[in-house]
């Protein structure tokens, strides 16, 4: 992880040496890893920062990014961050391990995922059913984007020795990989599902974006983004637990309440480059799917666990406590 990891480690030698006890101290720092900052599934967490909001809630918050979701929740399982802007789907397959993580605040109700066919590919590649025998992207193996290539291939029928799962992250090495044939379709997120689609590189097979292609694809509502933690550390820091979740909700009511323009330009160049119209686009599309209040919809866990139990064997063989994988109890209190 290069330098992020360094900036984790840092952070977390700093939170050793000031908390010995479960309590926080003053002046601590929390550090919450994104699975992929750019990615627009994930605005809430830089929205925040950028915003203020962290701050106006009394925090010290250091938002880190890794490519992948599998890595971030690595990085939180080992200590070295308190939280985790990730999916969902991480605290239902880790409860099933035996480590207990809880969302505190949900950001969507649809995935925000595109299922991309190479344009070179597109001809004879129609439905998952066709990818047998053909290495197909993820951002990394136990990722979210796994989670769901498995299901939907599986729901067409195929098993999984059928195909080949490439780990190739998001942004400029997803693309390259389908640029040089090293897959022939793959699960992304805007922007980089945009820019293939821009370019005339890829075409849509499934799109998981909205929530009425969501429930057409999966059978249900699927909550992605959220900010999840350990247990442990949020019973040990229920004020700060608190403080995360309403300065996230007060960004999910900026998304809301606020143009794509306006949202797009409190973010860094960086995110956008030369294609900013096309990130304002792609931001515009997804905002109705975020949430507006930070709560778990209702029907949503149930979906998650059937399709994470329908491809995961230790999944099926447990018997996890939906109850326990999300929160709404800081929702439920006032803000400062």
């Amino acid at each position: 992880m290069g330098t992020v990891r360094n900036a984790v480690v840092t952070a977390a030698f700093v939170l050793g040496t000031c908390s010995a006890a479960s309590t926080a101290c003053a002046g601590e720092t929390i550090t919450l890893m994104v699975g992929g900052i750019d990615k627009i599934i994930y605005l809430p967490a830089i929205l925040a920062k950028r915003l203020g909001y962290f701050e106006q809630q009394g925090l010290d918050v250091d938002v880190v990014t890794e490519p992948a979701g599998v890595n971030a929740e690595d990085e939180l399982i080992a200590g070295a961050v308190q939280g985790v802007v990730g999916f969902y789907d991480h605290t239902i397959d880790l409860q099933s391990k035996g480590t207990n993580v809880e969302s505190l605040v949900q950001f969507a109700s649809a995935p925000g995922e595109v299922e991309l066919v190479s344009s070179a590919f597109a001809a004879s590649i129609k439905s998952p059913a066709d990818f047998k025998g053909h290495t197909l992207g993820v951002t990394g193996l136990g990722s979210s984007t796994d989670f769901l290539t498995e299901y939907l291939t599986k729901k067409f029928g195929l098993q999984r020795n059928d195909y080949r799962l490439l780990p190739v992250d998001a942004g400029k090495t997803f693309i390259d990989a389908m640029r040089r044939r090293l897959i022939v379709a793959g699960m992304t997120t805007d922007p980089t599902a945009s820019e293939l689609l821009a370019s005339r590189q890829a075409k849509v097979l499934i799109d998981l974006r909205t929530e009425a292609s969501t429930r057409e694809a999966l059978g249900g509502i699927y909550p992605s983004g959220c900010l999840y933690m350990r247990v442990a550390w949020v019973e040990s820091h229920p004020d700060e637990a608190r403080k995360l979740t309403h300065a996230f909700v007060e960004t999910l009511r900026y998304i809301h309440s606020h143009s794509a323009e306006q949202i797009v330009d409190q973010l860094p160049r960086s995110y956008y480059e030369k294609r900013k119209a096309l990130y304002v686009a792609a931001v515009k599309a997804f905002q109705p799917a975020f949430s507006t209040d930070g709560r778990m919809p209702e029907s949503g866990p149930r979906t998650v666990l059937a399709i994470l139990s329908a491809i995961d064997p230790s999944v099926e063989a447990t018997d996890v406590d939906l109850s326990k994988t999300y929160t709404t109890a800081f929702l439920d209190e006032p803000g400062e």
